[in-house]
């Protein structure tokens, strides 16, 4: 029999962590509100394999994320436990306003400049294991790693992702799953169902202590359809099933498993595409050539639903007195849609890069625009968005948390996305001693 500790809080809530070492399965899907579970029915969602381990374990009503809420630092704040100021990966893509690095990410762990919960489990002696995590590329803490990674996006990228992964996992995991490298790899939901069939694989191949799985699909439904359209209820049914039998199949090998359901932010419904650009070529902080490239800049938007300002020279109090004024200017025009304009002291207070001298947060249906040419405001080119201040409740995460050293009682109410790697730390009986956030039991 396994001994338990329980522990109180909130007064009313009883949670139990095993005294003994566990492993932890963490399965992020990519943009899953955290309604959409628990208040499935009445949003007309499926998803009975999520609602079960809800029942049998515990569950935030909502995750307070990173600033921006956007895909790769929030994955990387979820393995670490601290915001991006402190962890560097400031964005989804690289800042980069010549497009030297044609449009790349952040792809590369060297860029992560705290320890991870890979690293802590590497080194308590742990084998560690990650499926299209974002920020995993050359990890050396992952001895089971297929990363997340494109180019060129098209299937050649599948000849540099079998380079980057662990020699021999990918053609391990064909042979056990009967499934071609090609049917896992991408954003939509099917290929979500042959990675997390690459996850069972992977379980019961090799026992890691943890691992981390990326599901993409219903994060690209949303965009493209919108959040609680009839095709992001169908994704998520299917996304569902998948995780059900992940589960289930991770329990046979490893009948102690914990698992964590994670995402990384939530979604809102978009309309409006602002030109925030035009604005910055006009007062002569950006210069254009006639194909509408930069060539020279003194301060750049970066971002989408929300926009951190960078500046050039941010010692630069002209400068920045100039892009002050600018941004005031911006604001106070209602078509536009700004909803907020941070400088850096409330950006470091949020956890944002210090890249950032000031940052720009749309209202919910509003995102920036990527065409120097476009009318000041139009129609925005997706249905659905993230990224927006994490103060705003659509962008709240999800966080579910059952196995059997978790007693089933409940709601957390919301929850600090930082105190998620702690919370799992102590479950595998790792320290992560540089995370800002605290377990939750």
């Amino acid at each position: 029999m396994t001994l338990r500790v329980t522990f109180f809080t909130a007064g009313f809530l009883a949670v139990s962590v095993a005294a003994q070492a566990a492993p932890v399965l963490m399965i992020s899907i990519d943009g899953l509100r955290p309604g959409d579970v628990l208040e499935a029915d009445a949003r007309g969602f499926k998803a009975p394999n999520l609602q079960k381990m809800i029942a049998d374990g515990v569950y935030a009503s909502g995750v307070k994320n990173a600033l921006p809420t956007v895909t790769y630092p929030n994955h990387t704040t979820l393995i670490t436990g601290v915001w991006p100021a402190k962890h560097g990966i400031a964005n989804n893509p690289t800042f980069d306003p010549l497009q030297k690095n044609m449009g790349g990410w952040y792809w590369y762990s060297e860029d992560i400049k705290v320890e991870t919960l890979w690293d802590a489990v590497h080194k308590g002696g742990g084998k560690v294991a990650s499926l299209s995590w974002p920020v995993s590329v050359g990890d050396k803490s992952i001895d089971f790693d297929v990363p997340e990674y494109w180019r060129a996006d098209i299937p050649e990228d599948l000849k540099v992702i079998r380079a980057l992964s662990t020699p021999g996992l990918i053609p391990l995991l064909e042979k056990r799953t009967g499934l071609p490298f090609a049917q896992t790899d991408g954003e939509e939901v099917e290929k979500d169902v042959g990675r997390a069939r690459f996850a069972s694989a992977l379980i019961a191949a090799k026992h890691p202590m943890f691992t981390t799985v990326h599901l993409r699909g219903l994060d690209h439904i949303e965009h493209g359809y919108g959040p609680g359209s009839p095709e992001a209820k169908d994704a998520l049914a299917t996304l569902d099933k998948a995780v059900g039998e992940l589960v289930a199949d991770a329990r046979k090998a490893e009948p102690d498993v914990v698992v964590a359901i994670v995402s990384d932010h939530g979604f809102a419904p978009i309309e409006h595409s602002v030109n925030l650009i035009a604005p910055f070529v006009q007062a002569g902080l950006i210069t254009l050539d006639k194909n509408n490239k930069v060539t020279a800049w003194q301060a750049e938007p970066w971002g989408g639903a929300s926009a951190a300002i960078v500046l050039a020279n941010p010692n630069d109090t002209a400068l920045k007195a100039k892009v002050s004024s600018l941004l005031n200017s911006l604001a106070a025009k209602p078509e536009l849609g700004i909803a907020q304009v941070a400088d850096a002291g409330e950006i470091a207070r949020m956890g944002g890069t210090p890249m950032a001298s000031f940052w720009v947060d749309f209202k919910p249906g509003y995102l920036m625009g990527a065409d120097p040419a476009a009318a000041p405001v139009g129609p925005a080119s997706v249905k659905g968005t993230h990224g927006y201040f994490p103060t705003h409740p659509e962008m709240r995460a999800t966080f579910i948390l059952a196995g059997p050293g978790i007693a089933k009682h409940g709601s957390l109410g919301e929850i600090d996305m930082r105190d998620i790697a702690p919370t799992l730390a102590k479950v595998m009986k790792v320290t992560l001693p540089g995370a800002d956030g605290e377990s939750l039991f």
